[in-house]
């Protein structure tokens, strides 16, 4: 895996989780507009939305960089709009970065041809 490529798929993972906190926040608000006097959904609203943006051009780059599958790529922008999705997507993301960083140091070392 190139550089690039990292740095895609690390930036997609530091704006996943950010991305869930926003959108549980804004279901919270919401709940509390419709209950109490309490109204932030239009700062949750506007926070969740710049999050999701970053979360959609992110992910277009790391599935450009990446060549994902569809289905691959279809996953990871689900889990962008499901509660508590952004936390799995994290996750996941955390995983493939780590089975790439093995997969490059073994083939550095000539472990595999993989």
């Amino acid at each position: 895996m190139d550089i690039k490529t990292a740095a895609s798929l690390h930036r997609l993972r530091l704006v996943s989780a950010p991305e869930a906190v926003s959108f549980l926040l804004l279901l919270v608000c919401s709940v509390l507009k419709r209950t109490t006097d309490f109204n932030a959904v239009p700062v949750m609203g506007a926070i969740h939305g710049i999050l999701f943006v970053l979360y959609v051009l992110f992910w277009l780059d790391a599935w450009n960089r990446t060549k994902w599958s569809f289905k691959t790529a279809a996953v990871y922008f689900v889990l962008s709009v499901l509660p508590f999705g952004g936390f799995f997507a994290e996750r996941k993301l955390k995983r493939e970065a780590e089975d790439a960083v093995i997969a490059t140091r073994a083939r550095k070392e000539g472990v595999v041809n993989a």
